[in-house]
């Protein structure tokens, strides 16, 4: 199991757009690569898969660009990785020979308990802090 570049790309353009979420601005695909460090040409290909899966929506023309189709505490990081991956882990096992059908299981198990966590993780949550943000008292 690996988290692949393209999935960590796209948490990191969602979440600037969550953070866009309540103001009139959208995201252009320049801004998003220099802000978030992706490369532009890939990031049109992230773009066009975010939006065939329903998760962005965007707007042409002069005054176009990228926002979010629904709320961000209703996108979870499990629908992303859906988006981008499919399954969140892919099961090769069979239930042949004398382990199979346990070993099969306890791996089913786990998958699940994956999905379920990161149903738990909501986009919103991946945008109210920022990490460079340094608070006083």
């Amino acid at each position: 199991m690996k988290l692949s570049v393209k999935v960590d790309y796209a948490c990191r353009v969602l979440t600037h757009m969550a953070r866009l979420r309540g103001t009139d601005a959208l995201a252009h695909i320049e801004e998003l690569a220099r802000i978030e460090a992706v490369p532009a040409n890939y990031l049109v290909q992230i773009l066009t898969e975010l939006r065939n899966g329903g998760l962005i929506m965007s707007r042409r023309g002069k005054q176009g660009g990228y926002a979010l189709a629904r709320p961000p505490e209703e996108i979870t990081l499990y629908d992303i990785v859906k988006v981008i991956e499919g399954d969140l882990l892919e099961l090769n096992t069979t239930s042949e020979g004398q382990s199979g059908r346990r070993v099969t299981q306890i791996w089913r198990e786990v998958r699940s308990t994956l999905e379920r966590r990161c149903r738990e993780f909501t986009l919103d949550m991946f945008a109210s802090k920022v990490p460079d943000e340094m608070y006083y008292i």
